[in-house]
Formats: C-alpha cells, structure tokens, sequence
C-alpha cells in the first residue's frame, strides 16, 4: 500500500487549514454583508419610494394589525413584518426567548436598556416585569424614542417603562440622582456595538452595578463586539455565558453573551 510523502501530508493539511478559515471569513462576511444590503441599499430605496422611515412603517403596521394592550400581540406583529416585508434589527423571536429566559432567571425589580429602537425589546421585556419591576430605556436618536413610547403606549406598558433621550455615557452618570436608581439588577445591551466596552465600565465607575447584576448583550458576533467579549471575558469580575443564535429574521449565525458582575474584588476565575 502506497503511502502519502510527509510533504504532501503537509500540504494538504495546510489547505484544510486555510479552506477552515477562509469559510470563517466568509460567514463573518456574509453577517456584515447581509447587514448593509439591507440598511445601506433597501432601505434608503425603500424610504425614497415611500416618502418615510422605515421605523414609521414599522409602527403604522403595528397600529393596524396589533391588539391594543396586548404585547404579545405587538411583539408578533412586528416579528411579521421584519421577517415578510422589511428586515429590522429588533432583537427578534429567536434571540427573544433567550431574553425572556434569562429575564425570568434573574427576575429584576430595575431593568436598564442600552438601545431602544423601536421599542421591541422594551415591550418583550416590561411584558414579563413583576408588577414593582421597572425598565429605563436609553435611546441617543429622538426619533426612535418618539416610536418606542407610542409602541409602548400602544402595548398597555407606558407604566413600566421609562424612555430616556440622550446619549448613554450622558445619562448613566444620572441615574442614581435624576432617575433614583440605586444598583441595577440587569442591563440589556443594544446600542452601538463600540459603546458596549466604554458603558460597561462607565456603569461599574458609577457604581450602578452591584454583585449578581447581568449583563446581556445582543450581536456580538454580527457587527460584533470584539472589545466588550475581551474585556469582560478577561476580567475575573464577570461570569460569561454564550448563548448562539441567529441574526433577526435570518438565517446568520450571531449570539448573546451574558457576563454576570461578581464584585470589584472578585477572585481569578478558574
């Protein structure tokens, strides 16, 4: 029986080897791709043939097809028009049940958003808030703050949830003096992906961030969030979980993380 030469050995491993990584780039670029094509290309064609935003469709579809003061029903209603008419980036119905778990898991009386957008997430999360439970929402653009209260106005939820217009690193420094927050009990992160690393460490600075907070962050694969994963990743003062899914309404690969804060003076972890 013939053998193979080490160096064809060598060689075809080599290719193995860059075949590997060449399909990793590709699907990291198939996430960056599908992104812009539709927020760079179809929706600014979409916004000109239309005469409005593509955040203004959303809601006016919500108005006539959702239940008022039903979130559920508001929830499922966005999910159809992102997955049948426009995509959005809403955390969606599949990275959703990862939310609603790890909510229900960790049951927060003060609940911090980074990044309202249209206000899906706000309504996912406020509809499964104990009745003393309370949410903050973060929004820097106006606009989609304006929708994410008349989406939570619609949903029955304006009572649960406070929405906040300004930029984050403006408004943590507030919370504890304007909006009587002591500590927080989870943050959910969905703003800027290069705001993920500086707010992180901006809310431990100001001391919103007490032994057992949670941190949940959404994309962090697509665009990604390289810095938030090394840092937290690397700091013996978080608890990371992974949790793989799917870009909203596709069929990309991205995930959550969550990074439970274990204290300013947290052992090495193992």
């Amino acid at each position: 029986m013939l053998e193979a030469p080490p160096l064809l050995l060598a060689a075809s491993l080599g290719l193995l080897v860059l075949v590997l990584l060449a399909l990793i780039l590709f699907l990291r670029r198939r996430g960056i791709l599908f992104l812009f094509w539709n927020e760079f290309i179809l929706q600014p064609i979409h916004n000109l043939l239309m005469g409005d935003s593509k955040e203004q469709r959303i809601l006016r579809y919500v108005l006539q097809h959702a239940v008022a003061g039903d979130p559920q029903s508001v929830l499922e209603t966005i999910d159809t028009y992102c997955s049948q008419k426009e995509w959005a980036m809403n955390v969606g119905d599949k990275k959703g049940q990862i939310v609603d778990t790890v909510l229900l898991e960790q049951q927060p009386s003060v609940l911090l958003e980074l990044g309202a957008y249209c206000g899906y997430s706000a309504v996912r999360m406020a509809r499964l808030l104990t009745p003393s439970a309370r949410l903050l929402t973060i929004e820097l653009n106006p606009d989609y703050a304006a929708i994410t209260q008349q989406m939570l106005d619609f949903a029955g939820l304006q009572d649960k949830v406070t929405v906040i217009v300004g930029a984050s690193q403006d408004i943590i420094p507030q919370l504890k003096k304007k909006y009587d927050v002591d500590t927080l009990d989870m943050v959910f992160l969905d703003h800027s992906k290069d705001r993920y690393l500086p707010d992180t460490v901006l809310l431990e600075e100001c001391g919103l961030l007490r032994k057992g907070t949670v941190l949940l962050a959404d994309n962090v694969i697509v665009p990604g969030a390289p810095q938030f994963l090394a840092h937290v990743h690397g700091s013996s003062r978080f608890e990371c979980t992974y949790f793989s899914s799917y870009l909203e309404y596709s069929q990309v690969v991205d995930g959550l993380e969550k990074a439970v804060y274990l204290g300013p003076g947290s052992p090495a972890q193992a």
